[in-house]
């Protein structure tokens, strides 16, 4: 959001789901997406083979979305800038940028354009260790497209650079012309499903809902009079990552945690144990009792999705209606019912009736939602934001004419190496992601039978090279360690990943893979490097 905010003015999808069957050329980087998003990612494959669409992969694993690519670009982990950039530079040699729309709806190509030049093909050879034939070829299947579309995912952000990596995506979008049209544009696919949702809502700490800045006194007397109250604060809060150092240096007094498992899905988790410990009140909001949850003073059962009314925002910006069909169990509530209680507690005076009731508040206070409603959702199936009044139609492409910001900023943006990398004690680099039959910390998914049966245990990824020189075999129990911790779990011996590189899938509780990744962040949105750290492994004894 933030590298696609400073570029746009708005970080959010920029076209639909739906277009995708009709983009020619699409550039998946950072994406597992027929593991992690398999809807989306079948609609690329329904592209390629009933369209002739192709496809440019750029990911470090031979990830499934590989056997349907035109060009497989296999970077090493932590270079996706250098390689991006790369792309950039044969394009603006070979003459294939748009310079129409360049001149005619952005600003810094200049600068953007001195900073390529050091980035030719055989320089980012070296960077990336991608041939410099395929960076030429990628180049110019991207830029010589009537459309072009750019899909990525937690692969390109969760890195220290996650948010020049979004930046340099973004300038790529612009230099050919790609934003602003059907099929095309900058796709952020969302890690789960109301991630852009909450977002939208505010559940960030510099913004009120829709992105309307706390720093800004007419946003903030704004939401003041919506509220009923006197004032709010101009003061930001905490990102997830600070909070926990927060608590770790005995800053923070209470922290309230809903529908997160962060003792699997945070990074350096000896750390984040610590750092709980010291915390004086934990409550945790969640609809299992996940590993987060035992460790909590109150837990606050909520109601899943199937036992909530309410409304969901979706990674394409659409608006879509969920609704009730079972009753949650025990004391079990909706989560927005609960938050009302609290707030109430609290001095507040909420008394919404419903969900229904609360959107309508949104569409109040949110000037992108301004025209959705309960009635309307109910009779479209769903609207895209944004959607400024109860006369349109939704918004399925954004910055058509122009974009949130104005002009489209260029951001001269420079490779950086990962904030750790292999040395002689640590000599291989880990890489984490999901894989297609577990989800997230697997707090839902290892529950469901069905799914336990196809993904019942952690596999540990490792090149046929390094299993020989370490004398592995497929299914050996090995030992995988960093600076911050170690696991144990089962070799994969596979050409999916390539020499010196690990990957841990990081759903099971029994071998946490963040018990291993490195805490540095991005300086701007402050994302964990999951990415990408120094580990080493051995045959458990």
């Amino acid at each position: 959001m933030a590298g696609l905010a400073a570029s746009y003015g708005s970080g959010a999808m920029t076209n639909s789901i739906a277009e995708i069957e009709d983009c020619p050329v699409m550039l998946v980087i950072g994406s597992n997406t027929t593991e992690n998003h398999p809807v989306i990612g079948t609609v690329m494959r329904r592209a390629v083979l009933h369209k002739g669409a192709k496809i440019i992969v750029a990911d470090p694993r031979r990830i499934p979305l590989v056997q349907d690519a035109a060009i497989w670009l296999r970077q090493r982990p932590g270079t996706d800038l250098a390689l991006v950039n790369g792309l950039l530079h044969v394009i603006l040699r070979d003459g294939l940028q748009d310079q129409k729309f360049i001149d005619k709806r952005t600003e810094g190509f200049e600068a953007l354009k001195e900073s390529l030049k050091k980035y030719d093909p055989a320089t980012v050879e070296k960077i990336t260790g991608v041939p410099a034939a395929d960076i030429e070829a990628a180049a110019r299947l991207f830029g010589a497209a009537e459309r072009a579309g750019i899909f990525y995912a937690m692969g390109i952000t969760q890195h220290t650079v996650g948010t020049d990596n979004v930046k340099a995506l973004a300038n790529l979008a612009m230099a050919t012309g790609n934003v602003g049209k059907e099929s095309a544009g900058v796709n952020p696919l969302r890690g789960q499903n109301n991630v852009q949702g909450a977002c939208d809502m505010g559940a960030l700490p510099t913004d009120f809902p829709a992105y309307q800045k706390v720093a800004n006194p007419e946003m903030r007397a704004r939401f003041a009079q919506a509220w009923g109250l006197a004032s709010l604060s101009d003061k930001p809060g905490l990102t997830v990552t600070e909070m926990i150092d927060a608590a770790a240096q005995g800053k923070l007094k209470a922290l309230y945690i809903m529908g997160e498992n962060s003792l699997l899905s945070d990074p350096d988790l000896n750390h984040l144990r610590k750092a709980l410990a010291k915390l004086p009140f934990l409550v945790v909001q969640d609809i299992f009792l996940s590993e987060t949850a035992q460790e909590a003073d109150v837990v606050l059962p909520s109601a899943c999705w199937a036992e909530k009314d309410g409304t969901f925002t979706n990674t394409e910006r659409r608006v879509q209606r969920i609704r009730k069909a079972a009753s949650p169990p025990g004391q079990a509530w909706p989560d927005w019912k609960i938050i009302a209680e609290l707030g109430k507690r609290l001095g507040g005076s909420w008394g919404y009736g419903g969900p229904a009731e609360i959107m309508e508040e949104v569409a109040k206070v949110t000037p992108s939602y301004a025209g959705i409603n309960y009635q309307r959702l109910e009779e479209l199936g769903g609207l895209h934001w944004p959607c400024p009044d109860t006369e349109h139609g939704g918004t399925c492409v954004l910055h058509v004419d122009s974009f949130s910001r104005g002009k489209g900023l260029f951001h001269a943006v420079e490779h950086a190496e990962p904030a750790e990398l292999p040395d002689e004690a640590y000599p291989y680099t880990l890489t984490t992601g999901r894989i297609l039959y577990q989800y997230h910390t697997g707090t839902m998914t290892r529950r469901a039978v069905g799914l336990e049966d196809m993904a019942p245990e952690c596999l540990v990824e490792i090149n046929p090279a390094d299993a020989q020189s370490l004398g592995l075999a497929n299914g050996d129990q090995v030992r995988v360690a960093s600076r911050r911790g170690e696991i144990q779990a089962k070799a994969w011996v596979t050409e999916r990943v390539g020499r010196g590189v690990i990957f841990i899938p990081f759903h099971y509780a029994e071998a946490a893979a963040n018990l291993l990744t490195n805490p540095a962040l991005d300086p701007v949105s402050k994302i964990p490097e999951y990415k990408v750290c120094a580990v080493q492994v051995a045959k458990a004894a």
